[in-house]
């Protein structure tokens, strides 16, 4: 396990999580898996009333104790003693506007954080995951990305797993979400994750150039699937490095309070010390784990290619401005086909 000088943008320590389900059999060995009953899921969409929802716990977390790759450009990796709070940038930049500013703007803007308020197929097919690890409920971004089963979520490997049979349970996705559970919206209903995925790197050794998760979530009675009622993006493969993309979660720790959709926008870099996850300058906050990064976005559709998801930032050093996420290469593509049928 790898010392990234890292926070998760997950809340509460990544411990081990309660076991919910048999692990499903005749997978690739660079997929990890679980399933849950009707009964499970059931349960699972009686539990997230709009209280817990509220109370479900947004922030950072610090993963010590991991062991670098032997390079010369490990000095910032190194985990500091303690953490503080990840800390927004001071300005939006670009014409994608500050907070609430209208989503789109000049064809390739720059935007470390706003409110998306542009609509388009993104506002349906984001939305917050919502789960429970050790006992503590915990929330994370996803979104729906097309498949042959019309009921696949993309979020990140850490918003579903920590360890090969340490998955999280009662997940659930709730799409379009707005609100803080003070005062909130789901007009597409809760789904629950009828099994969850994630690749043998991540649940192995918390590698984070592999930090993806799926979720397999319900049909619905009559066979209502989740694509078929909010639409679902596209999703890519061994795409280039530096492209601009436009990243969206549901940040809640401060300075936000998880009730809107936000978004960065920017191009990508290709991580410092040698890793194969590339970074967006962003200031989104925990809660935004495994939102989508977009490549190819259309502004005024709202429409992309899944490209990336949330993942991590550095605590220090010079890219503490950056969010970081994986690649998606070829161990992604089967972990991909192996959930989407």
């Amino acid at each position: 396990m790898r010392a990234r000088a890292t926070v998760l943008l997950i809340t509460g320590a990544l411990v081990a999580a309660l076991f919910a389900g048999a692990p499903v059999a005749a997978v690739p060995p660079d997929v990890v898996s679980t399933t849950f009953s009707e009964g499970e899921q059931d349960a699972a969409r009686a539990y997230w009333t709009p209280a817990r929802r509220a109370a479900a716990i947004p922030g950072e977390v610090r993963i010590a104790e991991r062991q670098p790759r032997i390079s010369p450009r490990t000095v910032e990796r190194s985990a500091p003693t303690t953490i503080a709070p990840m800390q927004p940038a001071s300005k939006t930049n670009g014409k994608g506007g500050g907070k609430g500013g209208r989503g789109g703007g000049s064809t390739s803007p720059t935007v470390t954080g706003a409110t998306w308020t542009g609509g388009g197929l993104v506002a349906t097919t984001t939305g917050k995951v919502f789960f429970t690890l050790n006992g503590t409920n915990y929330v994370c971004s996803g979104s729906v990305v097309t498949s042959a089963n019309q009921s696949t979520v993309l979020t990140a490997g850490h918003c579903l797993n920590d360890g090969p049979d340490n998955f999280a349970s009662r997940f659930v996705f709730v799409p379009a979400y707005s609100g803080d559970g003070r005062s909130e919206t789901g007009p597409y209903g809760t789904w629950a994750a009828s099994g969850l995925y994630t690749t043998s790197q991540w649940a192995s050794n918390g590698d984070f150039d592999y930090d993806v998760g799926f979720a397999k979530v319900e049909t619905k009675t009559h066979n209502v699937t989740l694509a078929g009622t909010v639409g679902s993006q596209g999703i890519g493969f061994n795409k280039s490095y530096g492209l601009h993309v436009y990243a969206f979660g549901y940040p809640a720790a401060s300075p936000y309070n998880g009730a809107t959709l936000t978004y960065c926008a920017g191009n990508t870099v290709r991580d410092p010390y040698g890793y194969t996850t590339q970074g967006l300058v962003c200031d989104m906050t925990g809660g935004s784990s495994g939102g989508p990064w977009y490549e190819g976005f259309n502004a005024t559709q709202g429409a992309g290619t899944a490209y990336s998801v949330n993942s991590y930032r550095y605590t220090r050093g010079k890219h503490t401005d950056k969010m970081f996420g994986p690649y998606f290469g070829a161990t992604i593509k089967t972990l991909y086909d192996t959930v989407s049928k």
